[in-house]
């Protein structure tokens, strides 16, 4: 039975009807199969799926710690927000959406009743309208909060709304910017009042995106007030982490994904770190020792790594961030030797250009590969094998319940020193070739 009301309607949760062990059963099922196309006889076991951490008799819920709705155009025209519908491309409006930190969903609702009063209509194929999304980002505990408006032109009727929430009865007593006195740390409130505040985020941001088509995010955010990011205390370590950036939207899930890739590069000296985000794997790794080298594109998760790396006290020696598209950064370390390489790519998966240059370019001894997408991890491993690579076996772990994706680890070792002719030719043309790269970034 679901427990979401909109279940028959949205598409965010197909899968929520079925019992939770059911749905770790079919995504371990999932995964297996299509390994098993990719790869034949050298197809790795897959082990059961490790489940989101929920309390016991129940399934996980209010684990998305980055709440993301869309804006559209109900009945007669007026302004609703939710998800897109089951397989359709309409908007459904939402009461509620368990999935989400209940702190999130009163941040977002309290905006829509504020742009509904204002008469705010949202951004249409006709490039009439505003608004497009609003992403809320708490930390674990849900003490922070950090909310970006998506909108398609920064327009003077967006004031008197925005006002309106974030100056609230239950608004904090003005603003503090990070360092400033009084401020805890990324200039969230330094007390525990928060969780009194559920309707007013501690930071606002707005995002500029007139592009059509799906895009979430647009290339322009500007800060309005309050934090910028949340800090994220749940992993051991501390994060900030904006809702603008990458960061693992299921917090306490991720602590596996941090467990399983610490282990699997345990005893390495230098770890080269793609598509590393805020610093999830690439910080931990440096305070246990290895000199790591992380590559990220997006700007905002950059930015969260250098505020990380400060705080953190490990020496900048110890971790090298390298800004910028992993396919043009790549390149100029082929001549580096990495014990491991750690690839987390976007959903649709390392390209195959990035998959050429770690493979059978660098080859290292060891690479761990974290993948959302089972379709891409299945053609990346796929890869790695007919590079003379062994597969182990693959751990998925659930990190959105109640619904069809799911996240896996999986290690690839060099398997023999001497690489076949053909390995051997390609790396030096790699190495040759290294300054034509292609284009392709989340």
């Amino acid at each position: 039975m679901s427990r979401c009301r909109h279940a028959d309607t949205c598409g965010g949760c197909p899968l929520q009807h079925l019992d939770y062990a059911e749905q770790l059963r079919r995504k371990r099922l999932r995964v297996q199969r299509l390994l098993d196309a990719a790869l034949g006889p050298r197809a790795p076991r897959v082990r059961p799926v490790w489940p989101s951490p929920h309390a016991a008799g129940d399934a996980p819920w209010q684990f998305r710690q980055k709440a993301a709705f869309t804006f559209g155009a109900g009945p007669g025209g007026n302004l609703v927000m939710g998800h897109y519908s089951r397989g359709g491309d309409v908007v459904v409006a939402i009461e509620e959406c368990p999935v989400h930190p209940a702190r999130a969903n009163r941040i977002a609702f309290a905006f829509r009743d504020a742009f509904a009063r204002a008469g705010l209509r949202a951004f249409g194929d006709d490039g009439r309208g505003l608004l497009r999304h609003l992403i809320v980002r708490t930390s674990a505990d849900q003490r922070e909060a950090v909310a970006v408006l998506v909108v398609a032109r920064h327009a003077r009727e967006l004031r008197a709304p925005l006002r309106e929430v974030m100056a609230g009865p239950d608004a904090p007593d003005g603003f503090r910017r990070r360092g400033e006195p009084g401020a805890g740390p990324m200039g969230a409130p330094s007390d525990d009042s928060a969780l009194l505040r559920p309707q007013t985020p501690d930071g606002l941001l707005l995002n500029l995106n007139d592009r059509p088509g799906p895009y979430l995010l647009g290339r322009e955010t500007l800060h309005l007030g309050g934090a910028e990011a949340v800090l994220e205390r749940a992993l051991g370590e501390e994060f900030a982490v904006a809702p603008t950036s990458f960061f693992q939207t299921n917090v306490a899930a991720a602590g596996e994904l941090l467990r399983l890739v610490t282990e699997a590069t345990a005893g390495a000296a230098s770890v080269l770190d793609l598509y590393s985000g805020s610093g999830l794997f690439a910080l931990p790794l440096a305070r246990r020792g290895a000199r790591v080298t992380a590559v990220e594109e997006n700007r905002d998760a950059v930015r969260d790594a250098r505020l990380n790396l400060e705080a953190s006290g490990v020496p900048p020696a110890r971790l090298r961030l390298r800004p910028g598209r992993v396919e043009q950064v790549l390149p100029g370390l082929l001549r580096e030797r990495f014990d491991a390489v750690v690839l987390d790519p976007p959903r649709q998966g390392a390209s195959p250009r990035v998959l050429d240059l770690v493979f059978r370019g660098l080859r290292p001894p060891r690479a761990v590969l974290v993948s959302c997408s089972p379709e891409a991890l299945a053609a990346e491993l796929a890869f790695a094998a007919r590079a003379g690579y062994a597969i182990g076996d693959v751990q998925p772990v659930d990190m959105f319940p109640h619904t069809d994706h799911v996240e896996a680890v999986a290690v690839a070792d060099l398997a023999a020193p001497q690489a076949d002719s053909a390995v051997r030719s390609s790396a030096r043309v790699g190495r040759r070739d290294s300054g034509r790269v292609s284009k392709r970034r989340r």
